[in-house]
C-alpha cells in the first residue's frame, strides 16, 4: 500500500502509527479533531483538521487523495471514568461518529479498513489469558462502545450495500511507552494507567499503592498485558501488508478480529520492579483493597497476529518504561520552550531516563 488515512492521527497511538507507516514507506494522510491530539504530532505530514462525522470534509480528502488504499481508524474517546459519567458522549463520540466516518468511506470507495478496538471489552478468565475466541462483554461504557463498533464493522461488511467492504479489528492491550525515535509520546503527563501513576509517584515523591493483592496470580498482583506503542504501531503496518490475506477479497468472511498484546501477562508488582530497575532506586509501595470494579486482569494469546500477520512484540517491559521516561522529559522541555501546557505538567524537575536495556522482569 501506498497510502492510508489515519483517524485520530495526532493522538499518542495515532501519531505512533503514523510515523511507523512513514518508516516503512506508506503515507499517512491524517484526520483529527485535536480534541486531544496534539498540532505538533502532525508537523510535515499530510493533516486535515476536523470531525470523522464530518461528510463533505471526508470527502474532500479523498477527492485530493484518490491512491488512499486504506483506512486506520484509530480515532476515539478512552477514559473510562470519563465515559462513566458522560456515556451519552462516549456513544455519540465512539459509535455514532464511526458510523458517520463509515458511510463516507463506503460512498468513497475505501473497502479496506483497520480497527483500533480494545482487550477491555473481554470477560475475564480463570487464567487471565485471552484469546479472539474468548466471551466478551466490556465492563464501561468505553469499553462497551469498542464491542458495539466491532459488531457495527461486523454487520457492515456482511451488508448487501458494503461493496466487498473488509475489517480487520484490532484489540490492544495496555500500550505503555513512546516513540524510540522520541517523535511523539503521551500528551499528558499524568496518564491514568499504572505505569503513569509510577511515574507520577517518583516525580512527586508520593507512595504508589497496589490494589489488590489477593488474586490468583504468581504475586498476588494483578495482571495486564503491557506492550510498547511502537509494537501496536508495526502491527498496523503488517495489518496493512497481510490485509488481502487476512480478509481476502470475495471470501465469505470479511471480519476478522485479532489480539495485539505481548502474549505474557505482568503483574503490577513485576512493572513496579521494573520501573525501580530504570530510575535506579526504590519507591514507597503500599498496599490496599481491590477498588471496586477492579478485576484479576486479562494478558493476550497472540498466536493470530503470529499467524496471520508475520508480527510479534520485539520490545521489553523495561524499554517502554525507558522510552516513556525519555519521552517524557523531552515533552516537558519542548513544552517550556514553547510557553505552552499540557495535562498533567508537573512542577517537580523532569525525569532523565537511564540506560536500562538490560532490565529485565
Amino acid at each position: 500500500m501506498r497510502k492510508v488515512l489515519i483517524t485520530g492521527g495526532a493522538g499518542f497511538i495515532g501519531s505512533t502509527v503514523a510515523s511507523a507507516l512513514l518508516d516503512a514507506g506508506i503515507t499517512p494522510v491524517v484526520l483529527d479533531d485535536l480534541s486531544k491530539g496534539r498540532a505538533e504530532f502532525v508537523e510535515g505530514r499530510e493533516f486535515y483538521q476536523g470531525d470523522i462525522a464530518d461528510a463533505a470534509l471526508v470527502d474532500r480528502i479523498f477527492a485530493e487523495h484518490p491512491d488512499i488504499d486504506a483506512t486506520l481508524h484509530c480515532a476515539a474517546r478512552i477514559v473510562v471514568p470519563e465515559s462513566v459519567a458522560r456515556p451519552l458522549f462516549y456513544y455519540r463520540e465512539n459509535v455514532g461518529k464511526t458510523v458517520e466516518l463509515l458511510e463516507s468511506l463506503q460512498r468513497n470507495g475505501c473497502t479496506r479498513v483497520v480497527f483500533s478496538s480494545s482487550a477491555s471489552i473481554y470477560l475475564p478468565t480463570p487464567t487471565g489469558r485471552v484469546d479472539e475466541s474468548c466471551p466478551v462483554d466490556g465492563s464501561s461504557p468505553y469499553a462497551r462502545t469498542k464491542q458495539m463498533m466491532e459488531q457495527v464493522l461486523q454487520d457492515w461488511t456482511g451488508g448487501a450495500d458494503a461493496n466487498g467492504t473488509r475489517v480487520v479489528a484490532l484489540r490492544y492491550f495496555n500500550p505503555i511507552g513512546a516513540d524510540p525515535q522520541l517523535r511523539t509520546g503521551l500528551q499528558d503527563l499524568a496518564p491514568s494507567h499504572a505505569l503513569g501513576k509510577l511515574i507520577e509517584a517518583h516525580v512527586n515523591s508520593t507512595p504508589f499503592t497496589i490494589t489488590g493483592v489477593d488474586w490468583d496470580t504468581r504475586d498476588g498482583s494483578g495482571i495486564r498485558d503491557y506492550i510498547h506503542v511502537q509494537d501496536v504501531a508495526d502491527a498496523h503496518v503488517a495489518a496493512l501488508g497481510r490485509f488481502d490475506e487476512v480478509v481476502r477479497p470475495g471470501a465469505g468472511e470479511r471480519f476478522r478480529v485479532v489480539n495485539i498484546g505481548t502474549g505474557d501477562g505482568t503483574t503490577v508488582r513485576e512493572l513496579v520492579e521494573a520501573f525501580e530497575q530504570a530510575i535506579g532506586e526504590k519507591l514507597d509501595v503500599r498496599e490496599a483493597e481491590p477498588r471496586p470494579g477492579d478485576v484479576l486482569g486479562c494478558y493476550s494469546d497472540v498466536t493470530a497476529a503470529r499467524e496471520l500477520l508475520g508480527w510479534e512484540p520485539r520490545r521489553s517491559i523495561a524499554e517502554g518504561v525507558r522510552d516513556a521516561l525519555a519521552w517524557r522529559a523531552r515533552w516537558i522541555e519542548r513544552l517550556a520552550a514553547t510557553g505552552t501546557a499540557a495535562a498533567g505538567t508537573s512542577t517537580a524537575p523532569a525525569v532523565t531516563a537511564p540506560d536500562v536495556a538490560a532490565a529485565t522482569v
